[in-house]
């Protein structure tokens, strides 16, 4: 529903974050100020980002400490308590007549204190995203989850909504530009500050800001880079920032001394020092929003965080990332995720200072940068199965797929999916973002086959990795692709490697090794597969750890086709027996397993659980990561 062109109206915009979440709002702002010039406008936010705002496009700002409402248990703080009813009696006063709620409804806690805040406030008309968790709001725009529009875009969506689609130009940076607050008292501070030397300025942000260290950078190889842009062309090196992001770090790693301004400026005078700059290069984070809003061009890093959710809104900015297919694991579907990462850390270290120099160079001379990506894996023949992918392929699929990938230039990654797998991925974000990524998804589980054909998508056969790999080195010998075999216990992939070769005459094993998963080791393993020159690797780790290996190392490993295949070496070597096959077509082989292993009892009781979950929620995942039924 449209306002009415008259009277004025009175505005209470909602947005208690961080900087970069702040300026996000702003092109919603603006929209709002230039369609409703007349009306008041109170925006409702935190007091350390609150300087970032220009005073154009709001009449009033009310701070909050929204930190201090984090957990449930805080609202026990009679401190606490107090300020959320002395905000509650202001709001009430206000007489508002909209509320802009500028927030996800992540969790049911989330949702409710911005229901007891609307509430509280008394408007009339109350507009916000909706995931269903939206009940209180009157006015809706449907919450897709993150990275499905950028976040600039959704705000101005709300707004738009609340105005009656008042916006004539396309969402993009060209028309809606973020927007932050610089003095020309803060021009001139930051014209005393800066060098003067001929070559481009460049400001270095090492840090992330304090919510997710995980997506910080190596400031070595910060240092790295501007010594590489001092020495190319003459780059004068600014360090921004605060203190504790590793400033001091790259500061002296750096073979040419930089201007260190880090820890020594307010959020107006750095946007000020950031629009000084011809070149701003750091992680995501609010700085690197603030550059955004200065107007220079922005070279982003992204690893754990969401790009497509919070990449620079701005046409003058580019995205670095490995494009590990891991990557982003926070903030993804509708669920906060893995918001520190993983211990590897894998997707950043990926990114190299010699790429990002590269890119560097050819933002200054106006040359684009490629993003670095994998693969779109097809989505026509998937089937979901509690929201985890399952592809509907024969054995002759599997193998003219492979062929068509080994004689391409892009890794792949192949997941066998069972049971299992699909429960344990209801419980760990990561594994269940890997499975979305995969470029083929398997069904190695009888009880994946009856849940197809209980949702009226029946699959043509089963896949498995046991059968797989013996298969597959047979398609091996007959083509010339060589085999790397990764994992298992000591010696055992060796001696799978043999009898594979003896059962397939003209085999090739590149070569063999158990390792481990650890994050420790993943640098030299690489190097031993890459080495090999193998086209195919089977990674026998077990799931989800083999799964998330092979998704943080496809980057760079040179193998065109890698797969988990678990306990497949076992079987090969016979340390483990498979079920006889009038046990696996009666779909019994976890029944054999379990009387061979009884001590996998606790496992097993996946199995009742996962046909309860496909009963009750059919395809959909689960509502921790894709967000309420809508």
């Amino acid at each position: 529903m449209a306002i009415s062109p008259t009277p004025s109206h009175k505005w209470l915009v909602v947005k208690l974050a961080d900087i970069g979440d702040l300026l996000t709002i702003t092109p919603a702002l603006s929209l709002l100020r230039a369609a409703r010039p007349a009306d008041t406008v109170h925006i409702l936010t935190t007091a350390h980002s609150a300087p970032v705002l220009p005073p154009d496009l709001c009449d009033e700002i009310i701070l909050f400490d929204k930190f201090a409402f984090d957990r449930p248990r805080d609202l026990l703080r009679p401190a606490n308590l107090s300020g959320a009813l002395a905000l509650a009696r202001r709001l009430r006063r206000e007489h508002y007549d909209n509320v802009l709620i500028l927030h996800h409804l992540t969790t049911p806690f989330g949702a409710l204190k911005y229901a007891a805040l609307t509430l509280a406030s008394a408007a009339p008309r109350r507009i916000g995203l909706d995931n269903s968790r939206g009940w209180f709001l009157t006015t809706r725009v449907p919450d897709h989850g993150f990275g499905a529009v950028h976040e600039v875009v959704y705000w101005l969506q709300v707004v738009d909504l609340a105005l009656g689609a008042a916006a004539t130009a396309p969402f993009d940076p060209a028309n809606f530009p973020l927007r932050v607050r610089i003095t020309a008292a803060d021009r001139t501070w930051a014209a005393g500050q800066l060098p003067r030397g001929s070559g481009p300025r460049i400001a270095i942000h090492t840090g992330s800001g304090g919510y997710a260290p995980a997506r910080r950078w190596d400031p070595l190889a910060f240092a790295a880079v501007a010594d590489q842009l001092h020495r190319r062309l003459n780059a004068q090196i600014v360090l921004v920032g605060g203190r504790t992001d590793g400033v001091e770090l790259a500061r002296q790693a750096m073979a040419h001394p930089p201007t260190d301004l880090s820890g020594s400026t307010t959020l107006p005078r750095l946007a000020a020092v950031l629009e000084a700059c011809d070149l701003f290069i750091g992680a995501d984070s609010g700085v690197m929003h603030l550059a955004a809003a200065a107007g220079t061009r922005v070279l982003a890093l992204f690893g754990p965080s969401n790009a497509a959710a919070w990449g620079p809104w701005s046409d003058r900015a580019a995205v670095l990332s490995a494009g590990s297919r891991c990557s982003p694991c926070s903030y993804v579907f509708s669920a906060v995720g893995q918001r520190e990462g993983c211990p590897a850390r894998t997707c950043m270290r990926l990114i190299t200072p010699e790429a990002v120099a590269a890119a560097a160079e050819d933002m200054l001379a106006g040359r684009s940068v490629e993003r670095a990506t994998l693969s779109t894996p097809p989505q026509n023949r998937r089937l979901r199965i509690l929201g985890v992918p399952v592809d509907a392929i024969t054995w002759g699929d599997l193998r003219r797929t492979i062929a068509a990938w080994v004689g391409g230039d892009t890794p792949r990654q192949i997941c066998t999916v069972n049971p299992e797998f699909v429960m344990v991925a209801q419980q760990d974000i990561n594994f269940y973002n890997i499975l979305n990524r995969a470029d083929l998804c398997v069904a190695d589980g009888q009880g994946l086959l009856w849940a197809a054909r209980h949702l009226g998508s029946p699959l043509p056969e089963r896949i498995t990795g046991s059968d797989g790999v013996p298969l597959i080195a047979r398609w091996a010998a007959e083509a010339g692709w060589s085999l790397f075999l990764l994992g298992a216990a000591e010696g055992v992939a060796a001696r799978a490697a043999a009898i594979l070769q003896e059962a397939h005459p003209g085999l090739r094993i590149a070569g063999t090794y158990a390792g481990s998963p650890a994050p420790q080791d993943e640098d030299d393993i690489v190097a031993r597969i890459n080495t090999s020159g193998a086209d195919i690797l089977f990674v026998a780790y077990g799931a989800p750890a083999q799964d998330k290996w092979i998704a943080r190392n496809l980057p760079r490993l040179r193998v065109r086709v890698a797969a988990g295949v678990g306990g497949a070496f076992d079987f090969i070597v016979g340390v483990q027996k498979r079920a006889p096959l009038a046990w696996q077509r009666l779909g019994l082989e976890w029944l054999y397993r379990l009387i061979q292993q009884p001590w996998r009892w606790k496992r097993m009781t996946r199995l009742p659980r996962f046909v309860l979950a496909v009963l009750w929620r059919g395809r959909r995942g689960p509502t921790r990561f894709e967000g309420p039924r809508r």
